[in-house]
């Protein structure tokens, strides 16, 4: 099988690209990166190469079974409309007819910001800030392109993923504040913690390119626990007792609007909300459809995160 992949240097597209190497698949990847500093084995097949830009793009899905779209823009968001709409829509262009399959790496961010709720694959998209509105308007041409009989497409939608060597250092300053005995719990007890491992949304990215039964489909994929879960296991891996002080959400939202101006507060509002939020995203769908199960567990991924911590 012939398997490309965009952001193949990336968090997850490395581990992706390891993933299918192990299966016997011929890899290619297409990025901006210096090869010589991307750190991929030999046997990678590498084309240089700009989503907005038609270089080398033709040649890159030539004769692809099936093409991972993983590239994205987390930070600068003056360049996520180019990224994620401009640089699909010409990828979609140069793929319509060439690849069987169109795997699309997206967030449940793409549902929007849900309080205390059940998300599934049939809930109303509703994305709000810049990454999310683009990347569900991403999702959307890939999803029009493949009904209009352009390819074959899945969509894969993570929870925060996590794992050794991520650049999102939120999990990190948990375990920190855990570490030190800072932590804290807002609100009534009950509050969701949405993570996902790498491995197992490289697992599941690798079932939506091969399993027949993926066509056309839409997945959520997390690994949930409620917050007094996570931080216990947490406690655990660290080996001290689990913090249980907790504060009303209500004054501690008032206090933070009134300290607001303060430069690096620890606390604010949007710390808040992931602290208190009941949101929640089943995954019985993959887990029927694909046999999905996860490949490392929470602990087992928790204990690489603190190993790294303490190193």
């Amino acid at each position: 099988m012939i398997v490309g992949i965009t952001g193949g240097t990336g968090f997850i597209g490395r581990k992706l690209v390891l993933r299918h190497l192990t299966n016997g698949d011929e890899v290619r990847v297409f990025s901006r990166r210096d090869p010589q500093l991307a750190n991929l084995p030999a046997e990678v097949r590498w084309f240089s190469g700009d989503l907005t830009r038609a270089e080398n793009m033709s040649s890159f899905l030539d004769q692809v079974d099936v093409l991972y779209h993983c590239a994205g823009e987390i930070r600068d968001e003056s360049r996520m409309e180019a990224i994620h709409l401009d640089g699909t829509g010409l990828l979609i262009k140069m793929a319509t007819g060439k690849i069987r399959r169109w795997v699309q790496l997206s967030s449940v961010g793409a549902y929007g910001l849900n309080r205390q709720c059940m998300i599934d694959e049939n809930s109303t998209l509703n994305p709000s800030g810049m990454y999310e509105v683009t990347k569900a308007k991403s999702d959307a041409l890939v999803i029009s392109a493949s009904n209009s009989g352009a390819f074959e497409s899945v969509v894969l939608r993570p929870s925060i993923v996590y794992g050794t060597g991520m650049s999102n250092q939120s999990l990190r300053s948990l375990i920190g504040m855990i570490k030190k005995g800072l932590f804290v719990f807002i609100g009534a007890k009950g509050a969701s913690a949405n993570y996902v491992h790498v491995n197992n949304v490289v697992e599941a990215l690798y079932l939506c390119g091969t399993s027949p039964q993926a066509k056309g489909q839409i997945y959520n994929i997390s690994d949930y626990r409620t917050l007094e879960e996570f931080v216990d296991i947490i406690s655990s891996l660290l080996n001290q007792k689990a913090p249980t002080l907790r504060f009303p959400e209500k004054p501690m939202r008032a206090i933070v609007a009134c300290l607001g101006w303060i430069p690096k507060l620890p606390l604010t509002s949007s710390r808040i909300d992931a602290l208190s939020n009941k949101t929640y995203y089943p995954i019985h769908k993959i887990e029927n459809d694909l046999q999905y199960h996860h490949v490392i567990s929470m602990q087992e991924g928790l204990a690489e995160m603190i190993t790294e911590h303490k190193n």
